[in-house]
């Protein structure tokens, strides 16, 4: 009988331990797959040019990779390695031709010593490894290099020399044209950095209006014929971390959206939006299709002068809310 109450024991404990695993394998690993195949790319209407292929890009946002100064180790764990999963099941079961992470890449960029920098860096490339027939576009956020009145030359230029990427920018893919904005230099105060950038981005806007014939006035076409046509003749989607110029997020439902507690909250402009006369100049200048932003750590669909549709990205984080989600853009 002693026997038995021992073999029992055993088997009780083995049978524990052996459940204890199962359900760790399936929180850690496999319950991403069941979330992540109920996404599905959208279905193009219209018709397509023969030959050529829909172009699948992912979206997402605030990923807010904890630093030295404020992020405990447990926690950055915790939340690095729940990206971690969710971004490569995505990958997987997805395989987007090109991610955009539209901002705030990390917690701390804004107060990183050149050590920390690194580091953050460091982890950042292995938690967004991606194979290398996809692209991976970061958008600069107010936490990767500080607000207006954080923001100086030597933080701006660690960021974009890491990440390849400008304040003002088009990238195309496909005949889609992207236009990438930092948001922390459209202050409208003529400093240094915002006067460069809204320099480039106005430059930009002219040559990329070359390539739409049939907008040509007068001047608009002496301009042109002297100007390279750069870019496909197609109307861009404008990136940005923060959102264009809206009060509040009063409009905004759905399961990604804000609390109901927060939609009535008033948006400062140049802290939570971009101001209005930013704002107005941007749509002027680009005539954008789509608006694509984050900063807000919620989701909001709402359409500028009537006409351009603007998406506000939640975040990807769980430390900023328990749903953290992507988006799925055909184009």
């Amino acid at each position: 009988m002693q026997g038995l109450s021992v073999k029992c024991k055993f088997s009780l404990t083995f049978t524990l331990f052996l459940s204890v695993i199962c359900v760790f394998i399936f929180c850690e690993y496999l319950i991403y797959y069941p979330a992540i195949l109920r996404c599905s790319w959208p279905e193009l209407k219209g018709d397509r040019e023969v030959g050529v292929s829909p172009l699948h890009a992912l979206f997402l946002s605030d990923t807010h990779l904890l630093g030295a100064i404020k992020g405990h180790w447990f926690d950055k764990l915790r939340r690095e390695w729940q990206m971690e999963r969710a971004f490569q099941t995505a990958l997987g079961l997805q395989k987007p031709e090109v991610v955009f992470i539209l901002g705030d890449i990390f917690d701390e960029g804004k107060w990183s010593s050149p050590k920390d920098w690194e580091d953050d860096v460091r982890r950042f490339k292995q938690i967004f490894r991606h194979p290398r027939d996809m692209e991976l576009i970061v958008i600069i956020g107010n936490h990767d290099i500080g607000f207006h009145h954080e923001m100086n030359w030597y933080k701006l230029e660690r960021f974009e020399r890491v990440f390849n990427v400008t304040s003002a920018r088009i990238v195309t893919k496909k005949g889609v044209n992207f236009v990438l904005v930092n948001s922390m230099a459209l202050h409208g105060d003529r400093c240094p950095i915002c006067e460069q950038v809204e320099n480039e981005l106005y430059s930009l806007s002219q040559t990329l209006n070359c390539s739409m014939k049939s907008q040509w006035s007068g001047s608009m076409r002496r301009y042109c014929q002297e100007e390279m046509q750069k870019y496909p003749p197609s109307l861009s989607i404008l990136l940005q971390h923060f959102p264009l110029y809206r009060p509040n997020d009063a409009e905004c439902t759905g399961q990604d959206a804000a609390s109901p507690d927060e939609r009535n909250q008033v948006f400062h402009e140049r802290y939570d939006v971009l101001s209005q006369e930013a704002s107005q100049r941007l749509l002027w200048w680009f005539q954008p299709r789509l608006i694509l932003s984050g900063h807000t750590h919620s989701a909001c669909e709402v359409v500028h002068n009537n006409k351009h549709p603007e998406i506000s990205v939640p975040s990807f984080s769980w430390r900023n809310r328990n749903d953290p989600s992507f988006i799925l853009v055909t184009n």
